[in-house]
């Protein structure tokens, strides 16, 4: 790469979701810019959700994502449920955690099968991997599908479901209907070890950073919907505390905004924040894929993160068994006497794809006056462009092809879901450092 200048320009990225693109600037070795470009139009969620009954948020949200509704619905709801002081109780709070099952099973077999692997097979897209590996494409298959089935009893369909509401659920689901789930996610659990197994095998680029990783922790569980925000660097949140640390800002190239710390630079959400603030409370069949594929915490090679989705999506498949083999889930839906009321609610939880945030302003009547929602990859922007440079500067004397496609292999590394992450944003104020203008920005 010495003493030659090399322009990598990816106008639409390859194998994510919504639109976006990659530019980088080499010149002797050296990356004078590097940018990864949302260009996505804005999306104006938090604007229509203002005026709209507290009922009708969780359908509205759900429909921000198709890859993961789940999580954009619970996390609504439970942020509503703080705001209007309501607590549901353990049967809803496990049916709940079986849907978010659900998501992750099918979310993560998507990225993990179709749109990763092919990157470290030097396939252009997953009908090579089915024409190469049939067995494994088949056990991928049947993991979504079990996935998806999970969402749809729950949900009462496969995307943007409609069933969760805030108190609980429009219907229980009986025990008689879950039980007919049980025997498929046996047989998905025994698939995602092999998948564990599989993607295992793979060769990583040896690439490595320090990161702070963020993450919810729970005192038992491995997180999905509940836990308080922590950090490698000794943060410890609660989820309405999180607006008073996390800054987010408008980058000129960006349709989305980039999240940081206050006080600091870019963090890392996701499987990979979350495998190592938590691996200790992954179930002990997890814990041993995670020990055969060689997975151990700390681990800093964003590449790996592939293994720990797949490790996450047994996680996923064994607690969703282990809940169906509980006692605690019933079929009659007691839902909580709900007080209509004046407040503010905030929730976090753990999207696939990494810490989703929400809040809602209600007024006496139960509308909506602001909401705020903190999307995974619009928190991940600033961590991504960061491991393009440090990437791009690592690479030596790679030939540009071969370079760009490290570099957009690197992206995929956050399955990033471009869509989620734009949102309409104005500008609050405005100050110049060193020459270049920062906007701290707030959702309109």
């Amino acid at each position: 790469m010495k003493h030659k200048t090399i322009r990598i320009r990816v106008d639409a990225l390859a194998r994510v979701e919504g639109e976006g693109g990659i530019e980088l600037h080499v010149q002797d070795g050296k990356v004078l810019d590097h940018r990864f470009r949302i260009f996505e139009p804005p999306r104006f969620f938090e604007a229509f959700l203002q005026g709209r009954s507290y009922a009708e948020v969780p359908d509205i949200t759900a429909r921000i994502c198709g890859i993961c509704p789940v999580a954009y619905q619970m996390t609504s709801v439970l942020a509503l449920e703080r705001a209007l002081g309501i607590e549901v109780d353990d049967p809803v709070r496990m049916l709940r955690r079986l849907i978010y099952c659900g998501e992750w099973i099918e979310s993560h077999t998507l990225h993990v099968l179709f749109l990763h692997a092919p990157d470290f097979l030097g396939l252009a897209d997953a009908f090579g991997i089915a024409r190469l590996h049939p067995d494994i494409f088949r056990k991928g298959l049947e993991l979504k599908k079990a996935g998806n089935d999970l969402v749809s009893l729950i949900g009462g369909r496969e995307v943007h479901p409609v069933n969760m509401k805030v108190g609980g659920f429009h219907r229980m689901i009986a025990r008689t209907e879950l039980d007919t789930l049980k025997d498929g996610l046996k047989r998905a659990r025994d698939h995602a070890r092999d998948l564990a197994a599989w993607v295992s095998g793979f060769s990583f680029p040896d690439f490595s950073r320090d990161y702070e990783f963020v993450a919810l922790c729970h005192p038992t569980e491995y997180p999905m919907g509940e836990g308080e925000v922590t950090s490698s660097l000794g943060l410890t949140l609660k989820s309405d505390e999180v607006e008073d640390i996390f800054v987010e800002e408008q980058a000129d190239h960006s349709n989305a905004l980039h999240a940081r710390i206050a006080g600091r630079e870019g963090y890392l959400v996701g499987p990979l924040a979350r495998f190592n603030l938590n691996h200790e409370r992954l179930s002990p069949l997890a814990r041993q894929a995670a020990q055969g594929a060689k997975l151990e915490a700390p681990c800093t090679n964003p590449f790996r993160s592939i293994v720990v989705r797949a490790v996450e999506i047994l996680q996923a498949c064994d607690d969703a068994v282990a809940i169906l083999e509980g006692c605690g889930l019933r079929g009659e839906n007691l839902l909580p006497d709900i007080q209509v009321r004046a407040g503010r609610g905030s929730a976090c939880t753990e999207a696939p794809r990494g810490l989703l945030h929400h809040r809602y302003d209600l007024d006496e009547a139960g509308l909506v006056r602001a909401a705020r929602i903190m999307p995974p990859t619009s928190q991940n922007q600033r961590c991504i462009e960061t491991d393009l440079l440090h990437l791009v500067e690592a690479s030596g004397d790679l030939e540009e092809e071969r370079l760009t496609w490290l570099c957009e292999q690197a992206v995929r590394n956050y399955d990033p879901c471009i869509s989620c992450a734009t949102h309409s944003v104005r500008p609050a104020t405005s100050r110049v450092d060193g020459g270049r203008r920062s906007d701290h920005c707030s959702p309109r």
